[in-house]
């Protein structure tokens, strides 16, 4: 199978506009008698179902959710980045390209990035038209803040709420087209199988959480907004509901998924406290620009900590190691992801950790408490202020700052973060890998379209903070609704897609016969026992540091683990009720073989890029050491439900030079 980008020709900073201006289109009049599938209601989706409704195509919406503003993208909190240059400090269309290609470790398309960075300026607008309450600064104007892995301020935010209020602003949207009828929305059904005919997308079988039936939906394509797979770690920042389901059937019927080893390990999560835990907390990026991560330089003081005989505060400022700002000096605290995560796991396995567990780092607000506390005090016209004073006014900056990140922290863990240093330690949060699609964002499957987390194509191999939401409304506002008219304007012709023809019928029989098998097994371990053990193994062989034995280890017990569960795993009650185990059960299946091919491709990248850290190949110093000349491609993968089968797309740089990142 050759994989074809379809990339238009043509000078980088002109390829998208040539390409909306010469692109098949879809008349008014033909729009209104197509159909199309959206599934998920996050950013992507949302945003993607609003505006074709918008556009005049008769759109289904999906989700699992009572609610589409429950979907994932709520909880993003830092913000969302876009080349607006509001802060006239050398920001431009180019830079954020060039920050997201070399973020990504050079292994993303350039001409997807680009188009990324064209568009992000359009988002801003749109939102703000929608009544996003973004930051302001004192005269009105957007504010702005920095995210790792740059050197200028493009980052727009809502507090430590981003996610929330762009949510809210596409499902105003959505909600909008809802009510004209341009929209019908299936809440709390979750998409089981994709439906070809003739090889071309053509419909869904999804599934009414609530009673359990199985339906059949069909429409002349489909897009897929579904988030990432990072709950395949079982502990991650992702919400419990969060899943592969929908796209992995959609690989199960043709589809590619493409880099699924490219994970991103977030630095900044509140460390696990037990075994008990279900899920883990993130705590936004954004406090980066302001706190600074240390550990004790001496592991005798680190030992005190984590015994508690010390605490933070006993650690004198010549007896910490600022690490990120001592190996990193040119960008510090805000290095990109990849890059703080395995700093914190450096530190703490050499014995600096600063919980019982050893894997926690603090992140210390204080220097910034007061350089806030003594410019407000200075504005005021206030001289020689007491360091109470000083104290309480800068914890009011921060406050206005973070407040609601602060508040957080502490209802978690117990401690005042203002007065005490937080402790974060890395987590599995976002992923990069995805279904591969092209420059239209269509899969390799006709008519099947993904967009935002689901799709592999912009990130590389590790995401810029606050470009999450960039992506899935840049993909959602802003390209689909142009790039599916290149496949629906060949489809005019085509008359409503009949959900009585035989291929309905044998998807929905297969599905129908998946969940019965899972009914049926009546095990001795639960679902969520086998969830808990697979992540287990994913985090300890394919998480922030990988090698050839381990991951050789991984796909031998995944694959043991897998022909356990389909033998061993129990799940109450029936198939035709409300059932959430046997949601969950589904869900777990899923990432049992998502988990393997996961493994396999870990194990034939024999590089580090980004997310992808294999120990065999790091620099003196400890870095990600590439191998541009054997691996700069995408790796795509095929899977039968045994085996996989890799495709590549070779990538090609043009316009960035192929070079070792450094941010030092």
């Amino acid at each position: 199978m050759l994989l074809e980008s379809k990339v238009p020709v043509g000078a980088l900073d002109e390829k998208w506009t040539k390409y909306r201006s010469t692109m098949n289109l879809v008349a008014p009049n033909n729009k209104r008698r197509i159909e199309i599938i959206v599934v998920g209601t996050g950013l992507a989706g949302a945003s993607a179902a609003a505006t074709l409704g918008e556009l005049g195509y008769k759109v289904k919406c999906f989700t699992f959710h009572d609610s589409p503003r429950r979907a994932h993208s709520i909880a993003a909190q830092g913000g969302i980045n876009a080349a607006k240059n509001y802060q006239n400090d050398g920001d431009s269309v180019y830079r954020l390209f060039y920050d997201t290609i070399k973020g990504g470790d050079y292994r993303s398309r350039e001409a997807n990035v680009h188009r990324l960075a064209e568009v992000s300026r359009n988002i801003i607008d749109q939102a703000v038209a929608q009544g996003v309450p973004f930051a302001r600064e004192y005269g009105g104007l957007l504010a702005n803040r920095s995210f790792g892995g740059v050197q200028v301020s493009r980052t727009f935010y809502a507090r430590g709420q981003t996610g929330q209020q762009l949510l809210i602003g596409a499902y105003q949207s959505l909600s909008r087209q809802i009510s004209l009828g341009n929209v019908t929305m299936y809440n709390r059904h979750e998409m089981l199988d994709l439906v070809k005919i003739d090889g071309k997308a053509r419909g869904i079988i999804a599934r009414n959480l609530l009673t359990g039936e199985l339906e059949r939906h069909a429409a002349h394509c489909v897009v897929l907004g579904t988030g990432g797979y990072g709950n395949v770690f079982y502990l991650s920042t992702n919400a419990m509901g969060s899943n592969v389901t929908a796209a992995w059937r959609a690989v199960n019927r043709g589809a590619l998924m493409a880099n699924p080893c490219y994970t991103q390990i977030h630095p900044t999560c509140i460390p696990q406290s037990g075994d008990y835990q279900s899920k883990l907390t993130l705590m936004s990026e954004s406090l980066r620009n302001d706190g600074r991560v240390w550990v004790p330089a001496k592991q005798e003081d680190a030992a005190a900590i984590r015994e508690g005989r010390k605490n933070a505060l006993d650690i004198p400022e010549e007896d910490r190691d600022y690490y990120l700002e001592r190996r990193y000096p040119a960008f510090g605290n805000l290095v990109p992801r990849d890059v703080a995560s395995r700093a914190a796991k450096v530190a703490c396995d050499e014995g600096l950790g600063v919980v019982k567990t050893g894997k926690a780092v603090f992140l210390d607000f204080a220097s910034a408490i007061q350089r806030y506390g003594k410019s407000e005090a200075h504005s005021k016209g206030i001289h020689n202020p007491n360091k109470d004073a000083i104290t309480k006014m800068g914890e009011d900056v921060v406050r206005a700052k973070y407040g609601n990140l602060f508040q957080m922290y502490e209802k978690i863990t117990g401690e005042d973060p203002y007065k005490m240093p937080m402790k974060i330690y890395p987590a599995v949060h976002y992923t990069m890998g995805g279904l591969w699609v092209d420059y239209n964002l269509e899969t390799n499957v006709p008519g099947l379209f993904a967009l935002g987390e689901a799709n592999f194509s912009d990130h590389g191999a590790n995401r810029l903070g606050a470009s999450a939401l960039m992506q899935g409304l840049a993909d959602g506002y802003f390209v689909i609704p142009y790039t599916i008219g290149q496949f629906l304007s060949g489809e005019i012709r085509t008359p409503n897609i009949d959900p009585n023809s035989p291929e309905f019928a044998k998807a929905e029989k297969a599905t129908k016969e998946r969940l019965e098998k899972l009914v049926k097994i009546k095990g001795n371990r639960s679902v969520e026992d086998f969830h808990r053990s697979l992540g287990k193994i994913m985090w300890e062989y394919c998480g922030m540091a990988r090698n050839a034995e381990g991951l050789k280890k991984a796909q031998r017990m995944i694959r043991e683990l897998r022909e356990e569960f389909w033998k061993d795993v129990f799940v109450p009650g029936t198939q035709d009720e409300f059932n959430p185990e046997l949601e969950k059960a589904a869900r777990v299946a899923d990432f049992l073989e998502l988990g393997e091919v996961f493994a396999l491709d870990a194990l034939q990248r024999e590089e580090s890029c980004g997310g992808h850290f294999r120990e065999e190949h790091q620099t003196p110093e400890g870095e990600a050491l590439r191998r541009d000349a054997e691996y700069a491609y995408v790796a795509a993968w095929a899977w039968d439900g045994d085996k996989a089968e890799m495709i590549r797309e070779d990538l090609t740089f043009e316009n960035v030079e192929l070079k070792t990142r450094s941010y030092k």
